[in-house]
C-alpha cells in the first residue's frame, strides 16, 4: 500500500464524557471539525490521544470511528507504540482490519533500546504488515533516542515510510534529511519546529495545536511547501504563542483544556493526566482569547 504523507496531519485528543467513558459524539464532532477545515490527515491515539490509558476495544473504537468519518476523505495514521513488540504486531493487525492507511509507531520507552535493538523492533512491526509505518521519535517522553543513521537504515525497508521528528534537535532533524532518502517523509513532532524543519525539506508536521486550529496550520505547511516563506514566516509568527501555549504543561493537559474552552469537548482526563494549575490556565485562556478561539467570542 503506498502512501504520500505531506502537509498537515492532526495528532487527536480522545474525548471523555464527564463519567470516563469515551465521548463519542465529541469524537465525531472534532473529526467534522478537522475535515471542514481542510486538514490533510489525521493520526488517532498517539500520546496526544492518551492511548495508553485505553482499554483495547477502546482503542479499536476510536480508530473505527475516525476512519469512518475520514474515509475517502483524508488518510488516517493511526497510533501504534509501545514497549512490547509482539503486543504492537498483533494491534497493528487489528488495526489494519479497520481500514487505516498507516502506522505511526513511537519508540519504545522505558526499556531503552540499543540502536540494534530500535531497528530490529521497528523492523518486527513493518514486517508484520503490509501498511505504510512512520516512526516517531521523541527522546524527551521516551527516553530512547533513534539516531539519524538508525533513521537511514530503517528507510532502507520499502513500507517504512517517514519520520515524525521530535528530538528537539535541528542539527539531528538535518542529519536525518540528509541520509534519508528523497522520499522518505520527514515530519515534526514539535508545532513550533514546523517551519525550520520544512524549510531545511521536511515534508510537513504532525500536529497538536491542529487540534484548535486546523486550517492556520495547514495553511502554513501549504505555504512552507509551495516555498512561500515571507507569508509563512507572518503567518507561523502569529501562531507561535498558541503553540508555545498548548505545552505549557505536559501534552494533552493544555490541548483539551483549550478545546473545552472552544466548546469541542468536555476537559476531562485519565489519570495519570490531570487538569492545569489555575495560573497557567489563566496564561492558555488569554492566548486563545488573543487568538479569537474562545466559545463566548463566537458569532
Amino acid at each position: 500500500m503506498s502512501l504520500d504523507i505531506r502537509g498537515c496531519g492532526t495528532a487527536l485528543v480522545t474525548p471523555f464524557s464527564e463519567d470516563g467513558t469515551l465521548d463519542v459524539d465529541a469524537l465525531r464532532g472534532l473529526v467534522e471539525f478537522q475535515l471542514s477545515e481542510g486538514i490533510n490527515f489525521l493520526v488517532p491515539c498517539g500520546t496526544t490521544g492518551e492511548a495508553p490509558t485505553l482499554e483495547h476495544e477502546e482503542y479499536l473504537g476510536v480508530v473505527r470511528v475516525v476512519a469512518q468519518e475520514a474515509k475517502g476523505k483524508v488518510p488516517v495514521i493511526a497510533g501504534a507504540g509501545g514497549n512490547n513488540t509482539r503486543k504492537i504486531c498483533s494491534l497493528v493487525q487489528d488495526l489494519q482490519s479497520l481500514g487505516v492507511q498507516g502506522i505511526l509507531s513511537v519508540a519504545p520507552y522505558y526499556n531503552k533500546p540499543t540502536q540494534e535493538g530500535l531497528y530490529q523492533h521497528f523492523k518486527t512491526i513493518a514486517d508484520s504488515t503490509d501498511l505504510p509505518v512512520i516512526l516517531y521519535n521523541v527522546p524527551s517522553r521516551t527516553s530512547s533516542n533513534i539516531l539519524p543513521e538508525t533513521v537511514a537504515r530503517l528507510a532502507e525497508i520499502p513500507n517504512i515510510i517517514g519520520i515524525k521528528e521530535a528530538s528537539g534537535s535541528i542539527t539531528q532533524q538535518m542529519d536525518v534529511l540528509r541520509v534519508v532518502p528523497p522520499n522518505f517523509r520527514v515530519l515534526s513532532g514539535d508545532d513550533a519546529f514546523t517551519f525550520p524543519l520544512m524549510a531545511l525539506g521536511g515534508a510537513g508536521v504532525i500536529s497538536v495545536v491542529s487540534n484548535q486550529i486546523p486550517r492556520q496550520m495547514t495553511n502554513l505547511t501549504r505555504l512552507l511547501l509551495d516555498g512561500k516563506y515571507d507569508e509563512a514566516r507572518k503567518l507561523n509568527a502569529s501562531l507561535l504563542p498558541l503553540m508555545q501555549a498548548n505545552f505549557i504543561e505536559t501534552n494533552p493537559i493544555p490541548v483539551k483544556a483549550g478545546l473545552a474552552m472552544m466548546g469541542k469537548i468536555k476537559e476531562v482526563y485519565r489519570l495519570p493526566m490531570c487538569p492545569m494549575k489555575p495560573e497557567n490556565r489563566a496564561k492558555l485562556e488569554k492566548v486563545l482569547a488573543e487568538q479569537g478561539l474562545l466559545q463566548s467570542q463566537k458569532v
